[in-house]
């Protein structure tokens, strides 16, 4: 284990925000883990968990031990006529699982190609895209609980998923640091190209005969075509969530708004947010060094030298201006250090 001092961060974050973290290690094994817990508990350190760095805005230099998480490894574990049981270290990138899963067709993440960060993040967030979420493919992870270093066991139920949620996220929030997960992928394919652009790529390049690499490659097509690559332009990808609202309100909403679009869900109907944003005139502003992309209003960026400050107050004026006109509330995906 090696513990560094003043390290800057902006090259492991996504938005490309210039602060620093106090301690930093890289971790490659469940035990340097356990070191660096017991390290950062032995000098009275607080720490964060760090992976892609996909999903934090950093509003400020983290006074405490940052620990990146560089646990690799794709493992078939066991296999039957239908589906592969393939244990993932939470350091792989997602897409490289993704292209490693339709390299040997196995099928159920093709929709969820090139979403950024890691593995270990994907069942935190239930990340989800195109009529597919990660619970449709989770078998179980496991994680080391930062009180007791040891090292548990959570089936899908134990996860708690909900949309872009998890136990992690909540009741147990900084408390276990996911290591590996299993995923059950299938071996015949169930396609899902009804959501979105993808039928409608797949019908320009002329594919009559589906597959998951001919999916995969609409969706990331679909993704280039919206999303800025965060090597070039700072951003995490989708800023807030799509909001779930009554039926009642959203009947209300479109006798003012008929062009309002809404997915029914059991819970109620849920509205695009970056549908939201765009008709609160914010697509494609610009407030200094940060601003709301021109292609995707979902997406928020740091044109440079932004600060995370500055993404957080274009965040709530953002929400306000959306709650102002439509009477929904935003909430961020990203969260907040």
């Amino acid at each position: 284990m090696n513990i560094q001092e003043n390290i800057s961060l902006k090259p492991l974050n996504t938005f490309g925000i210039a602060k620093n973290a106090r301690f930093f290690t890289a971790v490659d094994s469940e035990m340097q883990l356990k070191q660096a817990l017991v390290w950062a508990k032995n000098q009275n350190q607080n720490v964060l968990i760090l992976g892609g760095g996909s999903n934090i805005l950093l509003t400020k230099d983290f006074d405490g031990l940052v620990i990146k998480i560089e646990i690799k490894g794709i493992n078939l574990i066991r296999e039957d006529e239908n589906y592969t049981w393939v244990k993932v270290g939470a350091g792989e990138g997602w897409h490289d699982l993704v292209r490693y899963a339709i390299d040997k067709n196995w099928a159920g993440i093709e929709n969820l190609s090139l979403i950024p960060g890691t593995v270990g993040a994907s069942p935190m967030q239930n990340i989800g895209a195109y009529g597919v979420e990660i619970k449709e493919v989770f078998e179980s992870l496991d994680a080391l609980n930062r009180s007791s270093v040891q090292m548990e066991t959570f089936s899908a139920e134990a996860c708690k998923f909900g949309y872009r949620e998890s136990v992690f996220k909540h009741e147990l929030k900084d408390q276990y640091v996911i290591c590996t997960v299993v995923f059950r992928l299938k071996k015949k394919p169930d396609f899902r190209i009804e959501y979105g652009a993808i039928h409608d790529v797949l019908k320009e390049k002329g594919i009559t005969e589906l597959s998951i690499k001919a999916v995969s490659d609409a969706v990331s097509e679909i993704r280039m075509s919206k999303l800025p690559d965060p090597k070039k332009i700072g951003n995490a990808g989708s800023f807030f969530k799509n909001p779930t609202i009554s039926q009642k309100q959203f009947i209300e909403l479109r006798s003012v708004f008929p062009e309002m679009p809404g997915y029914p869900t059991p819970d109620g109907v849920k509205v695009p947010a970056g549908w939201l944003i765009e008709q609160a005139g914010w697509k494609g502003k610009r407030i200094g060094e940060v601003g709301v992309h021109a292609k995707q209003a979902l997406v928020l960026v740091n044109y440079g030298n932004g600060e995370g400050s500055d993404i957080k107050a274009l965040s709530e004026k953002v929400g306000q201006s959306v709650m102002e006109k439509f009477k929904v509330q935003l909430q961020p995906e990203v969260n907040f250090i």
